[in-house]
């Protein structure tokens, strides 16, 4: 036992590599690109988005446990989504089909998403980022989420990575809307309608 934790201990990685000191880093083909290539630009508003659900997992208490559970599931996704953008579709066959994303991802946002839906009142007004803490993180995680689709359209528009990314990313951004409606309503906590200046 000791001998197999002493060879788990040696094969862990380090924190720091110092190999993006000079302003570099590497995809998962191990092509170096400079830090502010479109590539890491896309990884780390995926990054970012991925960080605002895990807070707004945190917040959705035991009324909302299976948006919580369907967040989480999303973080690993999210995971999948930086894989697929760190992998361009010149990289070798053996990288791109560990790293392919699969469009039923997608799906099964869709049907999160008409779930939701069937039991939301139907919205006639725009509404505010409100609703209670769960509610605002997942607005939050909606804008960032959009971001996100922004930086990666470029990438699939000229066919450096799968175009089922974004598409994942579009569909998420709805789904994150109606979470933190469906949220909000759970929560008995009331959305702020937004008023034209009068």
């Amino acid at each position: 036992m000791a001998t197999d934790i002493e060879n788990e201990t040696s094969s862990k990685y380090k924190i720091y590599t110092k190999t993006g000191d000079t302003g570099t880093s590497s995809l998962y083909n191990g092509q170096r690109l400079p830090k502010d290539a479109d590539y890491f630009c896309a990884l780390g508003d995926v990054d970012e988005l991925n960080s605002v659900v895990g807070a707004a997992r945190e917040f959705c208490g035991p009324e909302c446990a299976s948006t919580c559970s369907q967040l989480e599931v999303i973080q690993s996704r999210l995971l999948d989504v930086g894989s697929a953008v760190a992998t361009p579709n010149n990289s070798s066959q053996f990288k791109l089909n560990r790293t392919r994303f699969d469009a039923s991802s997608t799906t099964q946002l869709e049907a999160w998403i008409d779930e939701m839906d069937t039991s939301l009142p139907a919205l006639k007004n725009f509404i505010l980022p409100s609703g209670g803490k769960a509610s605002v993180f997942l607005h939050m995680a909606r804008s960032i989420c959009r971001r996100a689709e922004r930086s990666v359209i470029p990438l699939t528009r000229e066919g450096h990575i799968d175009e089922q990314v974004a598409v994942y990313l579009n569909r998420l951004s709805d789904y994150l809307f109606t979470a933190a409606r469906f949220t909000a309503s759970l929560q008995e906590c009331p959305e702020v309608i937004y008023r034209k200046q009068s």
